[in-house]
């Protein structure tokens, strides 16, 4: 009677303490945010077929002529496979070995910043030493250091909060390192990398809590350096005329030559585009489409409704990374809120200034769009910061559960 009575109730008995074997329902909450890596995923494979679609024609120039129309796709491929799995590999670290390891990858790109200048070792592309040369692939440190800021500027923010409030011991050495960074990247030349650095090292600063006139004062600064650097620099000065009236006729020709084609994409576009693959713009009449302007050419082959697809998707990355970053900082762990915002900072600034340069909204700058743009530094890195947004997220779950992680 007793067995048959064990044997019907839902409740097992042992010696020592009573085990639920039936009716015990699992956490409905996820491991790990399955949103994020969709959303990831469909950005990188439909930047890799608008990257396809905006280089297919390039061999018929004679610059690329021993290319074949499918070089920068299957490249691209290839960029694509490493970041998917150096993010499997990448997510398994924990954000307090990040955290540790924070200050030394800093360092170490910033002497990468300083090989790229020295002749032999960077490698030169229209004017700028931006790479360093592997035979098989390049590497772009400043793309590293986007990244690297993001940990480190968050790490420096944990380490000095007591600090934060004071000039000499919080604000200083933050912005002298920012400053011998930022003359690295100016010499190459890169002001576009350069401004997002900035705008990350300072939306963390701002986040963690720096003293509102100080952070004031230094951003006035900054717009005043960042100014100057324009006006003292002829090449620049005359981009930013031919930005502000891009269609007469010795700009369109000249500096204003890549915007007026943009604009131009854009308005063949209008609602629907004109067809995927059907663009005109991309038949060498667009420099770097399948870069800098991708985004034009998605405007001209899937019209507006294409681009406000993916403007959503990028504003939800960045909305998800502070939502993230807001969890992680009521969890208490504030380097990996920190790291998260840091992330969606990074994202959002360099989304918006490249939409903003092809939209003709900002004046042309060489930063491409995260995720979809040609290009290995880029897209790994990209991946790899979006696997550390998703690991804060998967240790946040764990700890709401109360794990360990």
């Amino acid at each position: 009677m007793k067995q048959l009575f064990l044997n019907l109730n839902p409740w097992r008995w042992s010696d020592n303490q009573q085990t639920s074997t039936h009716f015990v329902q699992r956490s409905k909450m996820m491991e790990y945010d399955q949103a994020l890596v969709w959303v990831t995923l469909i950005l990188m494979v439909f930047g890799m077929v608008m990257v396809y679609s905006a280089s297919i024609s390039l061999p018929d120039s004679p610059k690329y002529a021993n290319y074949k129309n499918n070089h920068f796709l299957i490249r691209q491929a290839i960029f694509v496979t490493v970041s998917i799995l150096a993010s499997f590999i990448i997510f398994r670290l924990r954000i307090e070995d990040w955290q540790k390891l924070a200050p030394y990858l800093f360092i170490a790109t910033l002497v990468l910043l300083v090989l790229v200048l020295i002749p032999g070792i960077g490698k030169g592309v229209n004017g700028a030493k931006r790479w360093i040369s592997f035979k098989a692939f390049n590497v772009q440190p400043s793309e590293m250091m986007k990244l690297f800021m993001v940990l480190y500027a968050a790490d420096y923010t944990v380490r000095k909060q007591e600090f934060m409030h004071k000039l000499t011991k919080g604000f200083l050495p933050m912005m002298i390192t920012v400053a011998v960074l930022g003359l690295l990247l100016l010499l190459e030349p890169d002001l576009g990398a350069f401004g997002v650095i900035v705008c990350i090292a300072m939306g963390i600063l701002f986040l963690g809590g720096i003293n509102g006139i100080w952070f004031g004062g230094i951003a006035a600064a900054l717009v005043g350096i960042f100014t100057s650097v324009i006006l003292l620099s002829p090449w620049r000065r005359e981009r930013i005329f031919a930005y502000l009236n891009p269609f007469e006729e010795d700009n369109a020709l000249g500096k204003a030559y890549q915007l007026t084609h943009s604009l131009i994409a854009f308005g063949r576009g209008e609602l629907f585009g004109v067809g995927l693959g059907a663009s005109v713009e991309k038949l060498h009449y667009l420099p770097e489409a399948h870069t800098d302007f991708l985004l034009a050419v998605i405007g001209e082959e899937l019209g507006f409704v294409g681009v406000a697809v993916v403007i959503y998707l990028f504003y939800w990355i960045v909305k998800r990374a502070f939502e993230i970053g807001r969890q992680a900082i009521v969890l208490d762990a504030t380097f990996a809120g920190l790291t998260a915002k840091g992330i969606g900072i990074w994202i959002g600034i360099q989304t918006f200034i490249n939409m903003g340069v092809n939209l003709g909204l900002l004046p042309t700058k060489g930063l491409t769009l995260p995720l979809m743009s040609y290009g290995g530094s880029g897209v790994l890195i990209n991946c790899v910061g979006l696997t550390l947004l998703l690991r804060i997220d998967y240790e946040n779950r764990l700890m709401m559960r109360g794990g360990r992680i």
